[in-house]
Formats: structure tokens, sequence, C-alpha cells
């Protein structure tokens, strides 16, 4: 049976700890952040895009995706958890993934593996092995050491059955949740790991330019 599988990658931020210009429009080796990540679903075995933008990003990014076949671009929300929803409500499928706008070296062969592992998982997400030692700290004294061994660093693409996170945005609607698997969590259901890449950074800083530049 055939099946339709979307991608929403929220670009409705307003890059405020990047500085004066929107981190997804800076360019890295002449190509902007987000037509890196773009270009890597657009490659990928996904039926559509869904960027859902900041207005003032808006008519920048349908200049640059003009000539993309997958691509259409909405008005974001005003949080991520907002974004998202308007990118659901337009984009009714069978499986979506939900993709960070500012974490372009996503591969498609990483994509490509989340849509094969949500078919039979019904929900996931991109994650790696935490490999730092991590204290939990009260008022700046260390509390305890966590057991790193149980710990992964969330990333993004996370993917899903569509109707099963749609349901969760509707039942969560108006709270302020930065990741979507963790309103799955909310609500009891089960959330699966895919192994990603430590190279998957989400660009928030301009330090954060100058570590993609190298692996990109």
């Amino acid at each position: 049976m055939n099946t339709k599988t979307n991608a929403i990658i929220p670009a409705g931020g307003t890059s405020s700890r990047f500085g004066n210009t929107n981190k997804l429009l800076e360019k890295i080796h002449g190509k902007e952040v987000i037509k890196y990540t773009i270009d890597a679903f657009e490659a990928s075995n996904v039926d559509e895009i869904t960027i859902c933008a900041n207005i003032s990003i808006i008519e920048e990014l349908q200049k640059i995706f003009a000539d993309y076949k997958k691509v259409r671009i909405i008005e974001g929300g005003q949080t991520r958890q907002a974004s998202v929803f308007n990118g659901l409500k337009t984009s009714e499928c069978d499986y979506v993934l939900i993709h960070d706008g500012a974490r372009p070296m996503i591969t498609t062969d990483l994509i490509n593996s989340a849509i094969d592992m949500v078919k039979d998982k019904k929900a996931l997400t991109v994650a790696t092995k935490t490999i730092d030692t991590i204290k939990e700290v009260v008022d700046g004294k260390i509390i305890k050491t966590i057991d790193r061994s149980k710990l992964y660093n969330t990333q993004t693409p996370q993917a899903f059955e569509y109707n099963l996170i749609k349901s969760a945005h509707e039942k969560l609607l108006g709270q302020n949740f930065t990741d979507d698997a963790g309103m799955l969590e909310e609500l009891g259901y089960d959330v699966y790991i895919l192994n990603g890449s430590y190279k998957n950074i989400k660009i928030t800083t301009q330090n954060d330019i100058d570590i993609a530049k190298v692996y990109l």
C-alpha cells in the first residue's frame, strides 16, 4: 500500500540569540543555512515539505525555493509548537517528519532511515548518546552525578504517525513544548530512538556557524 510522508520544517523563530540577522538566511560557503536543510529533504523520500516560517522571511524563502517541486511555505506561529501545529493542519498525510530548519548538517540517508523506521515504531526521535559527564546542580552546588549510560541528546528529525502527533498537538494546544516527542511522552506514548550524528548540530549562535563551516 502506498503511503504519503511529509516533512514539516519549523522556521518561525526570530534568531534572538544569533544576532541582528535571521540565522536561517546566513550563508555558509555561499549557501543559506536553510537551503542545506531543505536540499537534504528535497532529495529524500518525503513527498512534501512545508516550511512554517517567520513572516519576516517568507518573501525571501519564496525566492530561494521558487523552483523546488516539493516545497511550500506557510506562516509559522508564535512558538515552535504553534508553528508545527500550523504545518500539521495543512499537511495531511500518513507519516510526518519534523525537523529544525537550523540543523543544516542533516543527511538524506538519515531522513530516509527515519521514514523507514516510523512505519514500524509510529514515533521516534533522532538522538545521540551523551558523552559528557552530567551533574545535577542546585544553587551552584553539585547534588549528584547522573548515570550517563542511559542519557541521550535529542535532535531532529523526529518522525510520527500523522494522526498520532496531530492528536497530541490538539490535546496539548496552547502549551509551549520545544520537542514534539516530548508531547507524546507527556501523554504516555512510547517514543523510540534512531541513532543520529554528532555533526547534526543546531545553529543557535555565531560560534555554531564557524563549526558548521567545517562540517559542510
